[in-house]
């Protein structure tokens, strides 16, 4: 049996300036962006070489507006993988990312953490 993860859903705010920060900023494509009526949308973006994808869903109700930038109460909870962390990290930092923190190099990665739009914490880690 073969499994993969295909998507993860991430609320945002809004639909446009979501697909701004990772397509413009972090450099992910932007694989669909499909009207669904009423307005929502089916919006998928992917990093470079990935099969998976984050499925940017617009908050919808009080419960899910007051999650947005904190889907994994302050923890990192995204993991983006890199074959070049120098290239990536310069060209993310002349984008506006916010680095947390300088890089750092572990036994098991380099690694810096960084924040999107929303405040959500990631890692760009380039794995030994």
């Amino acid at each position: 049996m073969n499994q993969n993860l295909a998507l993860t859903a991430l609320v945002v705010a809004d639909y446009d300036e979501a697909i701004d920060f990772y397509v413009g900023k972090l450099g992910f494509a932007l694989s669909r962006d499909d009207d669904m009526g009423g307005g929502k949308r089916w919006v998928v973006v992917t990093p470079p070489g990935s099969q998976a994808g984050l499925l940017l869903a617009k908050a919808s109700g009080p419960a899910q507006t007051a999650r947005i930038g904190d889907q994994t109460g302050g923890r990192v909870g995204f993991f983006l993988h890199t074959d070049d962390f120098d290239r990536d990290h310069a060209r993310m930092s002349a984008a506006g990312v916010r680095f947390q923190e300088e890089p750092r190099r572990e036994a098991y990665a380099t690694v810096a953490v960084f924040e999107d739009l929303y405040g959500n914490r990631w890692d760009l880690l380039q794995p030994k």
